[in-house]
């Protein structure tokens, strides 16, 4: 099989979907590797580093495209980008589905079979290709770092000649991967921690990492099957609000990381409950492409109200592009090797990991979710 590695096109994506350190075993496999020239410039891999492991360097997209039987990507691709895709090829990569329905319609009439890495289930044998956990991995680390640089005060306790030095409180909304990964990065600096989360499974979670856990009546359903937060009742948003607010008058840094898949991400900082924050304080909004938790965010951007500073962080792991490329690559990779164990096996469509993560193939949306958005735009 011939695996094509595209450069990415997307404004601020310095990752790569592919790493030379992995080639070594698909070309053991017999498969032949294609990689657009440059494409690994942004993660630090040269053309010269993908030639020495074996792959071929091909000059365009488009010569890569004709020549490809899977592709490989980190961003969604663009309707010209799925439309210069071979038809009858293999996609694996985001694809952002709930935004990009055309994307959708030229990969269902082109005849792809589409992987999203959004999809991959959240079961025990799919750890290793769950894309979404280790780049929010990535994100909820940056996050901590973003905010300690804007921050006016040092994060950790010191006791110096000169008098003490308080440590900073930082307050984490969602106790997620990101939430977790924020929660261990505050506290490496010297944070004070505290975290919030509605779902009682991960007060252990929060508590193992140091960090207090805001205590609240909290919900028993608050958790998907697949391991996502739900979508909770306005009631209890308002209740959340309200616990939360207690402890913002005393907190230096708010990381927010709450999102429900799929979804427009929960209001949980509304602009009275930022009020209550102390000027110099900062927010680092990582649900900000989702909306936003607090009602102040823009995406992108930064905003200062009130001397508070609301980040809308967007796509921090393009931040840390060599390991995020390297985990993202490793994520992609495990998955390819489920799919095709041997060089002429073909993915089981009644397997739970293909299942969960095809959206498309043989000309048809082929999952559950996917046929639903389709089906208006369709008729």
């Amino acid at each position: 099989m011939k695996i094509g590695i595209l450069k990415e096109t997307a404004a601020g994506e310095t990752r790569v979907a592919f790493i030379p350190a992995l080639a070594g075993q698909l070309l053991r496999d017999q498969h032949e590797i294609l990689v657009e020239t440059g494409a690994g410039a942004g993660a630090g891999a040269s053309d010269e580093q993908y030639a020495a492991a074996g792959a071929k360097i091909v000059p365009t997209a488009g010569e890569l495209c004709a020549q490809a039987d899977l592709v490989l990507k980190v961003q969604p691709p663009s309707v010209a980008e799925a439309g210069a895709i071979r038809e009858g090829t293999v996609y694996i990569g985001c694809l952002a589905p709930f935004g990009n329905i055309p994307v959708l319609r030229v990969l269902v009439e082109r005849r792809i079979t589409a992987y999203a890495m959004e999809f991959i289930p959240r079961i025990t044998r799919a750890q290793g290709m769950d894309a979404l956990s280790s780049q929010a991995t990535v994100a909820g680390y940056k996050a901590v770092l973003i905010a300690a640089e804007r921050l006016g005060k040092m994060f950790p306790l010191l006791m110096t000649a000169a008098g003490t030095v308080t440590p900073a409180t930082v307050l984490v909304l969602g106790a997620g991967v990101a939430g977790l990964q924020a929660i261990a990065t505050a506290k490496r600096l010297g944070a004070r921690v505290e975290a919030f989360d509605p779902r009682p499974v991960v007060r252990d979670q929060v508590k193992s990492l140091g960090a207090v856990f805001v205590e609240m009546e909290l919900p028993k359903d608050a958790e998907t099957a697949g391991g996502y937060a739900k979508e909770l009742s306005p009631e209890f948003i308002q209740k959340e609000m309200e616990a939360i607010g207690s402890r913002l008058p005393k907190v230096d840094v708010v990381i927010s990381t709450a999102q429900v898949f799929g979804k427009k991400a929960p209001l949980l900082v509304t602009r009275d409950m930022v009020n209550l924050l102390r000027p110099g304080a900062i927010i680092v909004d990582l649900a900000a492409e989702q909306g936003g938790n607090c009602v102040l965010t823009r995406a992108g951007e930064t905003v200062l109200y009130r001397g508070v500073s609301i980040i809308g962080a967007v796509n921090l792991p393009a931040t840390v592009p060599v390991d995020a490329s390297a985990l993202y690559a490793r994520n992609c990779f495990n998955l390819f090797r489920h799919l095709y164990p041997k060089p002429d096996a073909q993915p089981d469509p009644t397997d739970e990991i293909v299942a969960g993560a095809c959206l498309t193939r043989g000309g048809a949306a082929v999952h559950e979710t996917i046929r639903k958005l389709l089906s208006p735009a369709q008729a």
